[in-house]
């Protein structure tokens, strides 16, 4: 027992050595290795990247859409944007599972997000004016 509490104290005195103590001298300090930052945290931005997400600009004017039968591509849970400028009401709809619905008002700078949770097709329609903006590919 009393070899076992004395390897416990070496062991822990073995530790401390060599993490505390060291020369002030940069140039005794091994170089970096590529896989450690050199940053000073002070000097990395406070702000962190936007999530990656697709997005599709709408306009509805004159009873014209853009665009129409787009075909796009996004990952399963991906956020999808549909940002919508429009002169009339409508009902947005995502033919995904689950289902999402969205009220079109006639207004400009409008937002709607969803995810897809189900690989696979999925179209992104107008119902009032039967126009399929575009079809997603989700994989």
């Amino acid at each position: 027992m009393r070899n076992r509490k004395t390897l416990i104290i070496l062991a822990a005195a073995a530790i401390t050595a060599a993490c505390g103590g060291g020369s002030d001298s940069a140039s005794e300090s091994p170089p970096a290795s590529p896989s450690e930052s050199t940053v000073n945290p002070s000097e990395m931005p406070d702000q962190q990247a936007p999530p990656d997400r697709l997005t599709v600009d709408v306009t509805i004017e004159g009873g014209q859409v853009t665009p129409v039968n787009e075909q796009l591509q996004a990952g399963v849970n991906q956020p999808i944007v549909i940002r919508v400028n429009s002169d009339a009401a409508d009902e947005l709809h995502v033919h995904s599972n689950p289902e999402h619905t969205f009220a079109v008002k006639p207004k400009p700078g409008q937002s709607f997000q969803f995810t897809v949770e189900v690989p696979g097709k999925v179209d992104v329609e107008l119902h009032n004016l039967k126009k399929t903006i575009a079809s997603i590919a989700v994989q």
